[in-house]
């Protein structure tokens, strides 16, 4: 009978050999965020490039977004016409419908850059025209060149923002004339991001004024740029619903460069707008701290055997995070099971470790830190439930 059980027991199949995570999967940044000074009326969203939204204000119903409105008119244009940097791009050439529209929004009061009937802006022109002195004739004018009419353009612009999940926006005209127009700091604030990637805009927003072949030297309406490392975005006034400041600031933590992004709405002036801003940026620099998360030769699993053997699973890189008190860290370990014939040597490929903090990613590869030997003769013959 001893030599049947054992006969048997040597020919049944050994069993795999999988990971178990040697950490935890998910912890809480510590430290106290501190208490940001929010705005004493209207709402506000404050984030950071890579980390993402950090905080609002308050759960804020969509209001008028004014000529925030603007911003995604750019990102959208940009999209089907793209620019590099240093680029002008493809001519636009004024039309009587400009010059009237021109001169309908100037009677009206509004926002507006001349026009003159046959004048060339190139694409880069157009842009700065409608983001550093807010010409609401200019965003129409950049819609119908993009779309054939405006109200096709304002599909696109809606289209964009179910795209981002801006779940609280919507769009009516390409300027923000509308009271239509609405959405909430956070939504701003994404858009505000995903706006800052292209070059072009950055570059624009950031200009403190322009010249234009029929309206001369324009200037910026952001009278905070350049306060507190602030490199844009746009302003909003009017529609009876106060200031709005869509705004970006490039700070350095530990040695890295990064953009603190928020906005403020309904503020009664663009001052206190902007010394909002200026004060939310100045209360979040000093929380945000880069730290190394993950460090080459960390320890992050094993490999354990059913006959005793193992060995460690090391990470191959760092990973360094800009951190938020308060913000859940989440670890995943995500390595290949062995089978019994085919176990690993030192060195061997181990999968990834998925580290994520907001919106920072890093997959780290992983390697078994020394072989896992087979098992003995003797536990082949005697081993017990295996």
């Amino acid at each position: 009978m001893l030599v049947g059980f054992t006969s048997w027991n040597y020919l049944r199949p050994l069993p795999d050999v999988g990971a178990v995570s040697t950490g935890i999967d998910h912890y809480v940044i510590t430290g106290t965020a501190p208490s940001l000074p929010w705005p004493q009326t209207g709402s506000a969203a404050v984030g950071v490039s890579n980390l993402g939204l950090i905080a609002t204000s308050g759960e804020a119903a969509p209001s008028p977004a004014a000529s925030i409105a603007k911003v995604m008119t750019a990102l959208v244009v940009l999209t089907d016409k793209p620019l590099a940097r240093d680029q002008l791009g493809p001519s636009l050439i004024m039309t009587d419908q400009d010059v009237a529209t021109y001169t309908a929004d100037a009677a009206d009061t509004q926002s507006v850059v001349p026009v003159a009937f046959g004048e060339h802006l190139s694409e880069f022109e157009a842009l700065e025209a409608m983001l550093i002195p807010s010409g609401n004739n200019i965003a129409e004018t950049l819609a119908r060149w993009d779309a054939g009419t405006v109200p096709a353009f304002v599909t696109k612009m809606n289209q964009r923002a179910v795209a981002l999940h801006l779940e609280h926006t919507t769009f009516a005209d390409p300027a923000g004339v509308s009271i239509q127009t609405v959405s909430t700091p956070s939504d701003l604030m994404a858009l505000g991001m995903a706006a800052l990637q292209q070059d072009v805009v950055a570059e624009i927003v950031n200009l403190t004024q322009t010249t234009l072949p029929v309206a001369g030297v324009v200037y910026n309406v952001n009278g905070a740029l350049g306060h507190n490392g602030i490199i844009g975005i746009k302003t909003g006034f009017g529609l009876g619903t106060g200031a709005d400041f869509l705004f970006a600031a490039e700070v350095e933590v530990d040695g890295r460069r990064l953009t603190v992004y928020g906005c403020v709405m309904g503020q009664p002036t663009l001052d206190i707008a902007f010394n909002a801003a200026e004060a939310l940026i100045g209360a979040m620099e000093p929380a945000l701290k880069a730290r190394a998360l993950v460090t080459r030769g960390d320890v992050v699993g094993l490999y354990q055997t059913a006959w005793g053997t193992q060995t460690n699973i090391l990470a191959t890189q760092g990973v360094v995070f800009v951190e938020w008190p308060g913000m859940t860290l989440h670890m995943q370990l995500a390595a290949p099971r062995f089978q019994a014939a085919d176990l690993p040597a030192g060195g061997t490929p181990a999968g990834t470790l998925h580290v994520a903090l907001g919106d920072q990613t890093a997959d780290v590869p992983l390697v078994t830190n020394d072989s896992l030997p087979g098992p003995s003769l003797i536990w082949r013959l005697f081993r017990i439930n295996f």
